[in-house]
Order: structure tokens, then C-alpha cells, then sequence
């Protein structure tokens, strides 16, 4: 039997939880609406809903939302085409 030409998503455990040990709000992102380009630290947030939403300064979308309760945390990051980290080393 041929193998398989994926893995499954367990093996990105160790690459993602290098990322996510960084400081996200110096990440650069893409919005996927206007395409305007800058620093997590530089959205917009609000705080009045049940958790957090970043929307992008230059059009207003929604990038991130980001939801935590007694027992899980939400993150929703559709807002951006991508986030670009540096590279430690």
C-alpha cells in the first residue's frame, strides 16, 4: 500500500507552538479586505463584546477575534491573508 502524500495536522504541533511563543502584536499582518499591511499592535480593538475584535485601521473588516470561556479559548484570525513573524536565530 502506497503512503499517504500528507501527514496529519499533529505533526505541525512543534512548528506552531514555536510561533505562537512569540509576541503576536509584533507580527505583520495582511488584511485580506483592503490588503493594507501592519503590526498586530496596530489594529483596532474593541472590547465590548463578549471578548476581543481586531479590525484593520485602513477599511474597518474584521481580522481577529479572540473569545475565551471557563473552559476553552477562540481564535479566529480570517481577517488576514497572512502574518508574517521574524525568524528567531
Amino acid at each position: 500500500m502506497p503512503e499517504p502524500a500528507f501527514l496529519d495536522g499533529n505533526a505541525a504541533a512543534g512548528p506552531l507552538r514555536e510561533l505562537f511563543t512569540v509576541d503576536l502584536t509584533a507580527a505583520v499582518g495582511t488584511c485580506a479586505s483592503c490588503g493594507d499591511a501592519g503590526p498586530l499592535g496596530g489594529v483596532r480593538l474593541f472590547t465590548q463584546a463578549p471578548g476581543l475584535v481586531g479590525r484593520c485601521p485602513g477599511c474597518e473588516d474584521v481580522l481577529f477575534t479572540l473569545v475565551r470561556s471557563e473552559r476553552d479559548t477562540y481564535l479566529s484570525m480570517k481577517g488576514f491573508t497572512t502574518l508574517r513573524f521574524p525568524t528567531a536565530g
